[in-house]
């Protein structure tokens, strides 16, 4: 049941992210989108979605491993799982937090 969960909030992480790299950045916090120059808008759009879809398809990879890991037994792949979702986390966030200090200028 937990991999279905992981699974659907992959989805959405994924769909967001795909949002924000075609350039609509509805979905972000209005402090960045003010904070943002119009002509870095699309740049700064394009890496926080990538970063998004990255963490979006790491909780789906991480929740096929683990339903996989669940009916066939095999606790290997939960920690590959697991693995794959804190690479995904540090990748994810990592590119997001660049483009938030490269084109916002600072978290805050």
């Amino acid at each position: 049941m937990d991999s279905i969960f992981t699974l659907l909030i992959g989805i959405v992480c994924v769909g967001i992210g795909i949002v924000n790299f075609r350039g609509n950045v509805s979905t972000l916090h209005a402090y960045h989108r003010k904070r943002v120059s119009e002509e870095d808008m699309p740049a700064f759009a394009r890496l926080i979605g990538i970063g998004t879809i990255v963490i979006g398809a790491a909780m789906i990879l991480m929740s096929a491993l683990s339903f996989m890991a669940e009916k066939l037994q095999q606790n290997a792949y939960n920690v590959a799982g697991i693995v794959i979702l804190i690479i995904g986390f540090v990748v994810g966030f990592g590119l997001s937090f660049y483009a938030i200090f490269k084109y916002n200028k600072g978290l805050f």
